[in-house]
């Protein structure tokens, strides 16, 4: 009877062994596989899926096989690891191993959307609603205002508010989760450039700051000429002249604007038209980026008052009138008889 026991036991024990190892062996083989991918693939995770359901729809696709085992592993190895949803990049010959660890980090695939420095909020929503595989969570017939109302800032006007960048995005986000991040990353960096602002400013707030940054914005093509443009604007606002610069006139006027200021717009009373009105317009007119921040709090100093395009994106800067009149004949009147620049602030009061 003693040797009966002792000879079930060892045949117990091999057995075991020869289960264990024939667990492992199997195990390591469904880890190891490659998966059946011609070209890449993109496997989308939803929301309320389990790694039990993703691995047995990638086995009846015939992507992988022993969807179970993979299914024990990460219950065994993985345990407290949360399956990420969202899109994951599948390549061929990738491993089924490589595809749990990828999706236990969470490397769901990430798209962008850029919002551009100078545009203004139709151009931000335009190109929201463009994005790839972003949840429009807005209806576009919304207002602006309505929008802000949706985002949580009531009574808040859009333009401006919304810092440029490039913002990276998976599947599942949406639309406001762009635009509260745009809102707060431009909160902060206003923040931050008005506590580094110069001293003896024209400008008393930070959104006055971002209302002139926008205009500066609009008015660069050379970036390196920021500081000169916002100098203009600095010092013509600390002797009561006129800002008189075309981007506010364009924004005022809408979708009436057709590419082209003629002299009736100019004379045309809006809240932004700036050969009109005194000081800064109510709103900022665009999105400035950091840049034209930093230069509408710290200008650059100078004597000019006047600027005119050259053509190229750059300008000529003049301290008179009449220097400016100068460059205005050599670089517009021959392409444009009614084009004034920075009209005389005589005929502008």
């Amino acid at each position: 009877m003693g040797k009966f026991l002792v000879v079930v036991l060892f045949l117990g024990v091999v057995t075991a062994l020869c289960g264990g190892v024939w667990g492992f062996v199997t195990l390591q083989r469904a880890l190891h596989q490659p998966l059946q991918l011609s070209e890449p693939e993109t496997l989308v995770v939803q929301p309320g899926s389990s790694p039990a359901r993703v691995f047995s729809e990638l086995q009846q696709q015939g992507v992988l096989h022993d969807a179970a085992w993979l299914r024990r592993y990460w219950q065994w190895q993985m345990e407290g690891a949360v399956l990420h949803v969202g899109e994951y990049q599948l390549q061929p010959e990738m491993t089924a191993a490589e595809l749990l660890h990828m999706m236990e980090r969470g490397e769901v695939l990430q798209r962008s959307v850029t919002l551009v420095e100078g545009w203004n909020f139709r151009q931000v929503r335009a190109a929201l609603r463009a994005a790839d595989k972003l949840e429009q969570s807005l209806d576009a017939e919304l207002s602006d205002a309505e929008v802000m109302t949706s985002l949580g800032f009531e009574g808040e006007h859009p333009e401006g508010r919304f810092f440029p960048d490039t913002y990276q995005y998976t599947l599942g986000m949406s639309d406001q989760d762009i635009l509260r991040r745009a809102h707060e990353r431009m909160a902060s960096v206003l923040a931050e450039v008005w506590e580094a602002r110069a001293d003896n400013l024209p400008i008393n707030s930070p959104y006055e700051a971002l209302i002139l940054a926008s205009i500066v914005e609009r008015e660069t093509g050379v970036p390196s000429e920021r500081g000169q443009i916002a100098g203009v604007f600095t010092r013509r606002l600390q002797i009561g002249m006129r800002l008189q610069t075309d981007p506010t006139v364009i924004y005022g006027m809408g979708a009436d604007y057709q590419g082209k200021i003629r002299r009736r717009h100019l004379q045309q009373a809006t809240p932004y038209n700036t050969y009109v009105i005194d000081g800064l317009p109510p709103t900022p007119i665009a999105m400035p980026g950091r840049g034209a921040l930093e230069a509408a709090v710290n200008p650059e100093p100078g004597k000019s008052l006047y600027f005119v395009a050259k053509g190229d994106g750059s300008h000529v800067f003049s301290n008179s009138l009449n220097e400016h009149n100068r460059a205005v004949r050599a670089y517009q009147l021959q392409r444009r008889s009614d084009y004034r620049s920075s009209p005389a602030p005589e005929t502008a009061q």
